[in-house]
């Protein structure tokens, strides 16, 4: 795999998870954006009580444009497409637009750690509806995950991978 491939979509979907199984079905590195990001520059939520979102953001461009230099699977954060910027570099690179009816996410996210959440579920749906458009932008090929199993999405995605 020459150029990364990546995996956009909400909070919650299954990025990390996905992105781990597909790199080892694929013998290729794996690199999540949101760890990058606590490894070097403390939590998120830290980070955004520190920053705001803004200089979160921009860490997060930062740290993306990183990645992308690689190669192997890149799982980014939920509101990497938020920034024009990151939008512009994505439509370079093979993106995979994780989507859901966002019907198991729930139990999947921590209102905790996700600083964007403070209305929980109700909070997640908005958001997602607001960014659905911007995955759609970035993306080459789209996912559907709904009632999926991960080895189902792992294959959907490895075949989509091995056409190329």
């Amino acid at each position: 795999m020459k150029q990364p491939l990546v995996l956009v979509g909400p909070m919650g979907v299954g990025k990390t998870t996905v992105g781990k199984k597909l790199a080892k079905e694929l013998n290729t590195p794996f690199a999540d954006t949101d760890k990058i990001i606590a490894s070097e520059h403390g939590s998120i939520s830290s980070l955004f009580e520190r920053l705001g979102e803004p200089g979160f953001r921009e860490i997060e461009s930062n740290v993306l444009a990183k990645c992308l230099q690689g190669s192997g699977i890149v799982a980014t954060g939920g509101g990497v497409v938020t920034t024009e910027s990151n939008r512009m570099l994505l439509k370079n690179h093979n993106v995979i637009y994780l989507a859901t009816d966002g019907n198991n996410v729930a139990s999947r996210i921590s209102t905790r750690n996700r600083p964007l959440l403070s209305d929980g579920e109700n909070s997640w749906k908005n958001i997602y509806e607001a960014r659905k458009p911007f995955y759609q932008e970035v993306a080459t090929h789209e996912v559907d995950t709904s009632g999926k199993s991960l080895a189902t999405i792992v294959t959907e995605i490895s075949t989509l991978v091995r056409q190329k």
